[in-house]
C-alpha cells in the first residue's frame, strides 16, 4: 500500500505520523517551508528536502549517511515502528523522494505511504488544515542503508555496455532529447546513452493523483518487455521525479524494490 487516499488519512490522522515534503523547482520561486507554516494537514511535520541532503557534495538531494538520517528522523519524533504518510503541495510530487529515502534507510516499506493527490486534493475536499505548530517528542530512530537501492555514476557507465539493468529517465522528452536547456546551470543538454524516457507526469492525472494500474502498465510497457522486470533503475534531473516513477512502477509490480541513480542528470550532465 504505497498510496493512501485522503479519506483514509482523514480517518487515521491520530494513528500515523504525517510528513509534509513540499519542494519546488528553483525557478518557481516558491518556498515549501513558508507554505507549510501558512497551512498544513493537522499533526504534520515538515521535511526539508534541501536541508536534509548531503552537504559535503555540490549535488542536489543526495542521500546523507545513515547516522545523519537517524538524527534527522529522531528530531522529527518518528519511531522505527511508526506508520508514515507523506504528502506535498508540489507539481513534481516531491513526497515520493521522501518515501524513497525512508525505504532506503530501512523503514518497513509496508509502513511508508504517499498521499494520493497531496495537499491540493485534501484542500479541494474541504478537509481540515491548520497553521498550528506540531508538538514533537524526539525519538531514538535507528537506520541502516539498503545500498543496492542506489546506483552511482560508475555503475551507470558500466551498464551502458553491459546492460545489467534498464535505466529510465523521468525528465520531459524535450530535456531527454536535448532539445531544450536544463533548468540548472552548468549542465549540458541530453541524456545517458541507452537509457529510456518516461516523463513522470505521464503517470499522473490532471489533479496529480496517480493513474490507474491499467494505465500505468500501458505506460511502462512502452520500454519494458513485461512489467515483472526487477532490474529497473530510475533517473531524472536531481533525484526527485525519479522517485515518482519508482513509486508508480511499484504499484504495478509488488516485487519491485525502488532503485534510483541518486546523482541523476545533475551529476551525469555536468559540463
Amino acid at each position: 500500500m504505497s498510496l493512501v487516499e485522503t479519506d483514509w488519512l482523514n480517518q487515521n490522522l491520530n494513528k500515523v505520523k504525517i510528513i509534509d515534503c513540499s519542494w519546488h523547482m528553483p525557478q518557481t520561486k516558491r518556498n515549501g517551508l513558508e507554505e507549510y507554516k501558512n497551512q498544513h494537514i493537522p499533526n504534520s511535520i515538515f521535511f526539508d528536502l534541501d536541508a536534509n541532503s548531503k552537504k559535503e557534495i555540490n549535488l542536489p538531494h543526495m542521500l546523507v549517511n545513515q547516522n545523519d538520517w537517524a538524527q534527522i528522523v529522531s528530531k522529527m519524533g518518528i519511531k522505527n515502528e511508526d506508520e508514515i504518510v507523506i504528502y506535498d503541495n508540489s507539481d513534481v510530487i516531491s513526497s515520493c523522494r521522501c518515501w524513497f529515502n525512508f525505504i532506503y534507510f530501512g523503514h518497513n516499506p509496508k509502513l511508508v505511504h504517499v498521499l494520493n493527490g497531496g495537499l491540493k486534493k485534501w484542500i479541494k475536499e474541504n478537509k481540515e488544515v491548520t497553521n498550528d505548530a506540531t508538538n514533537i517528542k524526539i525519538s531514538d530512530y535507528k537506520s541502516f542503508e539498503k545500498k543496492d537501492l542506489v546506483k552511482n555514476k560508475e555503475q551507470i557507465d558500466v551498464n551502458i555496455e553491459e546492460k545489467n539493468f534498464k535505466l529510465i529517465d523521468a525528465r520531459s522528452k524535450e530535456r531527454f532529447d536535448g532539445k531544450v536547456p536544463e533548468p540548472r546551470k552548468g549542465l549540458r543538454s541530453g541524456s545517458i546513452k541507452n537509457s529510456f524516457c518516461i516523463p513522470f507526469n505521464l503517470c499522473l492525472n490532471e489533479d496529480k493523483t496517480f493513474k490507474s494500474k491499467k494505465d500505468l502498465k500501458l505506460i511502462f510497457e512502452t520500454c519494458l518487455k513485461n512489467i515483472n522486470e526487477k532490474d529497473i533503475v530510475f533517473s531524472c534531473g536531481s533525484g526527485v521525479t525519479a522517485c515518482v516513477l519508482a513509486l508508480a512502477y511499484s504499484l504495478i509490480n509488488d516485487k519491485y524494490h525502488p532503485c534510483i541513480y541518486d546523482g541523476s542528470w545533475a551529476e551525469y550532465g555536468l559540463i
